[in-house]
C-alpha cells in the first residue's frame, strides 16, 4: 500500500525532507556527494520523501524495463507529498514559474516549481543538487533549503 504523507504524518512524528531526483540519481549511480550521504542517512531514518513528480523523473531514465519495474517498486515504498490538491499545486507552480520570469530567471524545468511548491504546500524542507532551486527560494520565501 502506498503512504501519502497524511499517513505517515500522523504515524510517525518525524520530520520528513523531499528528496529532488538529482539526489535519487546521484544515489541510484552510487555518486559520491554531501546530497547523497544526507539521503543515505535520511532513507535510514525513514526521514527521506518524494513527489509523483520527483518519481516520475527517476523512472523515466530506467535503462530498461526490469529497471523501471525495480524502481517503481522502490518508490511505491517512499512516503509521498504533493498527492492531494493536484490542480492547487499545478497552478501555483504555474504563478511561480511566472514570478521567476517576471524578475528575469527562467527556471531550466517547469517541474522545478512544482516540486518547490510541493515542498512548501508540505512544510518540508528540500534536499537538492540542482541550482535552479537556490534561486527560486529566492522567489517563494516558504522554499526551505537543505
Amino acid at each position: 500500500m502506498r503512504r501519502t504523507m497524511t499517513s505517515v504524518r500522523s504515524a510517525a512524528k518525524c520530520r520528513m525532507i523531499l528528496v529532488d531526483s538529482t539526489v535519487w540519481i546521484d544515489l541510484l549511480r552510487n555518486r559520491a556527494s554531501i546530497q547523497v550521504a544526507r539521503l543515505r542517512r535520511l532513507i535510514e531514518f525513514g526521514e527521506a520523501a518524494a513527489a509523483p513528480v520527483i518519481v516520475q523523473e527517476v523512472l523515466q531514465g530506467a535503462a530498461d524495463r526490469p529497471a523501471f519495474v525495480k524502481l517503481r517498486r522502490y518508490f511505491m515504498g517512499i512516503p509521498l507529498a504533493g498527492t492531494s490538491r493536484t490542480v492547487e499545486l499545478h497552478v501555483a507552480a504555474a504563478d511561480l514559474y511566472a514570478r521567476a520570469r517576471w524578475r528575469a530567471i527562467t527556471p531550466r524545468s517547469p517541474s522545478d516549481c512544482l516540486i518547490a511548491i510541493i515542498a512548501v504546500e508540505a512544510n518540508m524542507p528540500l534536499l537538492h543538487d540542482d541550482r535552479d532551486f537556490e534561486r527560486l527560494a529566492g522567489i517563494e520565501p516558504g522554499l526551505k533549503l537543505v
